[in-house]
Order: C-alpha cells, then sequence, then structure tokens
C-alpha cells in the first residue's frame, strides 16, 4: 500500500516512517567519517531534528519563515530540513556554487532569516555579503571551527555553530516539545514547502514556490508508477539535494518508502563508495551514465585478442537478447544460454563496479541519448529515465518498470495531464494522462503543458512572471518541445534553445549534440547558428583521451590561449564529426568548429548548477570565436 495519501505533508511522512515502517532504532542516513562509514537511525536523526526546532521555536522563528542552507549533501540537510519542516518554516536551498552576488539576490529575494553553511570556504563568502541582506538574523557554520574566520569581519547577523545550536535546543526542548507537535499538526498541504530558485539560464533566477502538496502528491504518483521501491532498499545520493530532482527523487521517495539513505563523499569518490555502499538504486544524470559507457568500450576494446572479441560478442548477443525480450517474445533456449554466459564473463565485471545489487538507476536533469541507455539495457542494467522541471515539483513522466522505450522520458504519472500545443496557433494537439496511456499512440510535435497536483504555487514575488508561465485554463507552460511517441512523452529540445537558420529551418540542439557526443573524443558540444547559414560548434574533446592520443600533460590545459588550433587535434576530432554527420540532415549538420581547450563552468556563469549551457552568456563572450566560424572559408567538414 503506497504509504502517501491526499493529507501527508513532508513532515509526516517521517512520522509515518517510525509509526507503521521502521523502529526507531533502524538505520536512517550513513555518510563517510575518518574514513568509516558512520550510520544513523531514525531515533538519533529525531532528536537532532526535535533540538533543531526547539531553538528555532525559541528565537521567535514562525510559520512560513524562510530558513536557508549552503551546504553539500549529507546528515546535516536532513536535520535542518526536518526541523524547519516540522515548524511549518520554508527549506530556502542555495546551490553551493553561486556567485556571491546570486546568494545575495536569493538571500533578499526569499527574506531569509537563518543560513546553514556548509563549510569554511562557503562561509568566507557568505562573510562578505551577509551585511546586504537586512532579514538575516543568523548564520549557522555546520563546523566549529568558525572563530578565526571571523576575528577580522564586523556584521549584523548572530552567529552560532550548529553544535553550539544544538546545545540551546536541548536547554530549551522540554519548554518547546508540545509547540513541536502542535506546528508539525498545523501544517497545510497547501502551505510552501520549500523556496527553490530556478538555474537563470535566461535570465534572474525565480523562486519557485513549492507546497507540501506538490511535493508529496509527486512521491505518491511515482511511487504507484515504479512499484519495486521498498524499505529494505538502499539509495546513494550524490547529485544536489538544493535541486529538485535528488530531493524528490531520493530524499522524499525515501521518507516515504523508509529506504536508508547513503551519501556520497564527492563525485571523484563516487565510484569507490558505490562499491563500499552496494546500493539497490541511484539517481543519476546523463553525464554519469555515459562516462560508465565510454570507460567500459575503452576497456573492453584495449584488452585486445580474445578478451576484446569476447567483450564485442558478448554486447552483440545482450542487444539481441534485450531487444527479443522487449518484443515479448521468446529469446530461446540458446540464446538465453549465450547472454548468460556474456553477463558471467563481461557484463557482471562492469555490474561490481557498481555495486551488484542495482535494481535501477533514474536518469533526469538532462535527456539521455538513445544508445546510451540501450547499452546498459544490453548489460542488463535498468535505466529508468524522468522529465521534469523544477516548476513541476519536478517529475511529470518517468519509466515504467516493465516497459521501455529508449529515447522517451517514460509514461505520464497518475493525477495529472499533459499536453502537446502548437507553438505558434497555440492549438493542443492532444491531452494524455496516466489512464488514457496507448503503448502505439503517437502525436505530433509541439510545446508541453500540463496541469494537476505537480504545478508550482507560483514564483515569489513575481506575480506576472507566474502568469506568463500559468495561463488562464491553469496550463503550465514547460517551453520544452515534444511529442508523444509509442504512448511514451520524448522530449525534443528548449524552445529557447531552437535555432532558425537563414533559410527559415528550425534546428534542436539537444538531438543534435547528443548524435555527436556518440564520439568518445567528444566530451561537450556547443551548436551555434540561429539567424546564420549553416551550423557551426564549440567542441569540447574529452581530455583523457585527447591526453593518451597526443601524449599531452596537464600543462597543455591550462595555457591562456581558449581554443586549439593544432590542426593534428582538429583533424583527429572531426574524423568523427564527418561520420556522425551522416546521421542527420544536411542543414543540421556542424559545417566548421573550434575546440574549445576546457568545459564550460559554473565558476565562468558559462552553464547553470544543473550544467545546462546559458547560450546567451557563452555567444556574448565568444562571439569574436563565433564570426570567425562563419568570416572563415569551411575546410575543415
Amino acid at each position: 500500500m503506497n504509504p502517501v495519501t491526499e493529507n501527508s505533508t513532508i513532515p509526516s511522512l517521517l512520522q509515518n516512517i517510525i509509526q507503521h515502517i521502521h523502529p526507531e532504532n533502524a538505520v536512517f542516513l550513513s555518510h563517510k567519517v575518518n574514513e568509516q562509514w558512520e550510520e544513523i537511525t531514525y531515533k538519533q536523526a529525531i532528536e537532532k531534528i526535535n533540538l533543531i526546532a526547539a531553538y528555532f521555536l525559541h528565537i521567535d522563528i514562525k510559520k512560513n519563515d524562510r530558513l536557508a542552507l549552503i551546504l553539500d549533501n549529507g546528515p546535516d540537510y536532513v536535520y535542518y530540513d526536518q526541523a524547519l519542516q516540522q515548524i511549518g518554516a520554508v527549506n530556502t536551498s542555495i546551490y553551493p556554487t553561486l556567485s556571491e552576488i546570486e546568494i545575495e539576490y536569493i538571500l533578499n529575494d526569499s527574506g531569509a532569516k537563518t543560513l546553514l553553511v556548509g563549510s569554511p570556504f562557503l562561509l568566507k563568502k557568505i562573510l562578505k555579503i551577509a551585511n546586504n541582506c537586512p532579514e538575516l538574523i543568523r548564520l549557522i557554520p555546520a563546523f566549529d571551527d568558525y572563530q578565526k574566520l571571523i576575528e577580522k569581519s564586523k556584521f549584523n547577523a548572530a552567529i552560532i555553530s550548529l553544535n553550539e545550536l544544538l546545545k540551546e535546543g536541548e536547554l530549551v526542548y522540554n519548554q518547546y516539545k508540545e509547540a513541536i507537535v502542535n506546528a508539525r499538526e498545523s501544517i497545510l498541504t497547501s502551505d510552501v514547502s520549500t523556496l527553490i530558485y530556478t538555474s537563470g539560464t535566461t535570465g534572474t533566477p525565480k523562486g519557485v514556490m513549492l507546497t507540501h502538496y506538490n511535493l508529496t502528491q509527486n512521491v505518491r504518483a511515482c511511487l504507484e508508477q515504479i512499484t519495486n521501491v521498498d524499505k529494505d532498499d538502499t539509495f546513494l545520493s550524490f547529485l544536489p539535494l538544493s535541486h529538485v530532482f535528488e530531493r524528490t527523487a531520493t530524499y522524499h521517495v525515501c521518507l516515504a518508502a523508509g529506504c536508508k539513505i547513503a551519501f556520497a563523499q564527492s563525485l571523484d569518490l563516487l565510484a569507490k563508495n558505490m562499491m563500499e555502499v552496494r546500493p539497490t538504486i541511484m539517481n543519476c544524470v546523463p553525464r554519469l551514465l555515459e562516462r560508465i559507457h565510454d570507460r567500459a568500450m575503452k576497456s573492453g576494446q584495449a584488452a585486445g585478442g580474445i578478451k576484446t572479441k569476447l567483450f564485442l560478442w558478448s554486447l552483440k548477443k545482450g542487444r539481441k537478447f534485450r531487444e527479443i525480450k522487449e518484443a515479448g517474445k521468446n529469446p530461446g533456449m540458446i540464446l538465453s544460454a549465450e547472454n548468460r554466459l556474456a553477463d558471467k564473463l563481461v557484463f557482471s565485471k562492469i555490474k561490481e563496479k557498481t555495486g551488484g545489487r542495482l535494481k535501477f538507476m533514474l536518469s533526469g536533469g538532462g535527456a539521455l541519448p538513445k544508445n546510451i541507455g540501450e547499452f546498459f539495457g544490453d548489460l542488463g542494467i535498468k535505466i529508468l529515465e524522468g522529465y521534469g522541471l523544477t516548476e513541476t515539483s519536478p517529475v511529470l513522466s518517468v519509466t515504467e518498470q516493465d516497459r521501455q522505450v529508449y529515447g522517451t522520458v517514460g509514461r505520464i504519472i497518475p493525477r495529472i495531464e499533459v499536453a502537446i500545443q502548437n507553438i505558434d496557433t497555440q492549438k493542443i494537439y492532444t491531452i494524455q494522462t496516466n489512464e488514457s496511456f496507448k503503448a502505439d499512440f503517437e502525436s505530433e510535435e509541439g510545446e508541453i503543458i500540463t496541469r494537476g497536483h505537480c504545478v508550482m504555487k507560483g514564483y515569489r514575488n513575481k506575480p506576472e512572471d507566474t502568469q506568463n508561465v500559468i495561463d488562464h485554463d491553469g496550463w503550465f507552460h514547460t517551453g520544452d518541445i515534444g511529442r508523444f511517441y509509442k504512448g511514451n512523452l520524448q522530449i525534443t529540445d528548449r524552445l529557447k534553445n531552437m535555432l532558425v537558420n537563414s533559410f527559415g529551418k528550425n534546428v534542436y540542439p539537444t538531438p543534435v549534440e547528443n548524435t555527436y557526443l556518440k564520439s568518445p573524443k567528444i566530451e561537450q558540444v556547443f551548436l551555434i547558428g540561429d539567424k546564420r547559414e549553416y551550423i557551426t560548434a564549440f567542441i569540447i574533446p574529452s581530455k583523457e583521451l585527447l591526453q593518451e592520443t597526443f601524449n599531452l600533460d596537464n600543462a597543455y590545459f591550462e595555457q591562456p590561449d581558449v581554443f586549439i588550433e593544432d590542426q593534428r587535434i582538429v583533424d583527429w576530432i572531426n574524423i568523427d564529426v564527418k561520420k556522425l554527420s551522416s546521421e542527420l540532415a544536411k542543414f543540421e549538420r556542424i559545417k566548421n568548429f573550434k575546440v574549445k581547450r576546457n568545459p564550460f563552468n559554473m565558476e565562468e556563469g558559462e552553464i547553470t548548477p544543473t550544467l545546462k549551457a546559458k547560450r546567451k552568456v557563452i555567444e556574448k563572450k565568444y562571439a569574436d570565436a563565433i564570426d570567425q566560424l562563419y568570416l572563415q572559408e569551411n575546410d575543415v567538414i
């Protein structure tokens, strides 16, 4: 039975676990401390949650006050979030990678009263802007040794470490024990639970107000769609909890189903942590899966001789087995035996690197290239895909466990509507729901719009922007282009990303970029060509492969020249560009490109925290280089 009901709130999910799913001494969280995994029970977590909640009430934090967090994933995030959820305050999470100006804007726009700060580095950043945030009354370092950082600083907000706060909370807990219970029980599903600021690819970040109803009903629908999540599962969390995808698909799902959450140390140590934790479920982004694919292919093909032949034979048999099974047919005794042998000799070795227990991985936050999904399917590793936006809590669709259509983002979740609307005429081609699903249904392409329990309350302090995206019929306009294919939703691109060449042809960058990303030589592609005669690109090569092929050291990538002019490297990349261009229409093909020495990065403001390219920023910053792509005759392709 689904543990989430129509009346659930975020704090009620935790209460439901200890009342109906697990005893208090069961493991809730785990993280690495001094190279050892430390486990935290529900009882231990709830004790800290209650002490923090008591402290908040003691300093007169009230329902609907915004309390901010800027820290990496870990138990402290859960304690702090659950404490403020218990008393009806609003979680305002800030990406640790944002600039000081962006952090200052969010603190002031939200009117945040407190800020939990995760590291000395972040505290130094906050101290520079704290006095520009008049509503901020408390800075709360999540570490103890902060005194030396503030010796020469003068700021208006009081400062208290999280451990000091817990001690203060312990002193007043009995005084506020009953008030915490009353506050938790008085929370309405319509109350705002969190304020999440959009990444701001097209301008000023907007604070998305998501209610308890938005978030709990999204989890409820997801658990109805993916039915094999249970209380014995272990999630490994590495995507930022400041983003709605990880917040819902890991944290809130675990709160609902009673799963254990293990926090990875870092992206660099993720592979090691997977082997240690042996997760059964994990949420990820496409780039992680692409890297696993690239390394597996490189390792398998570099082995040479019989090992490479066995690797390629296994992939061939795995693909054939998968395709027959997905078609609902019997693979037969011989192919089944061959697939078992391939699994024993090759696939199991790759699976071991994920811990060997994965039921599935859920990919979100961007489009997963079709060939990557198929590759993992060939190995027998289930990759589900989901789609949504911050404004939709986030999930609108997700792959069903027993029906996979690669290149799509799954079936519409229960109790919402998703429609496809003509961009120019606003005619709605089709409205689809979970209940109307038909495996052979296909629709025309247009903007994806939605309405139902998932749609946000609105943008904080921005009623006009809210009206611009939620029309008078209640439809939220996603700005994404897509269609229905075999009953599943398929994303084409972002409406604002669309390039229109000088001949009036529409080019959607994402599928074109994904075609070129099939090359192991290419790490990133940024397509250019709006109002131009043909398509060009900035291509960022695979650093690892480039170093191996041309015997380059790290100093090569620290040179001041943004672009690589070495014709040997250009020609090397061009081999794959020419080959992959044949898969595209002529007007979609890259006619000229520049090789960028290093990836776009957040520090330079070129990409968002969710790794989406800021097109306007990049085109303005590299305007001269773009002009060169069109001034010189194309002699590359």
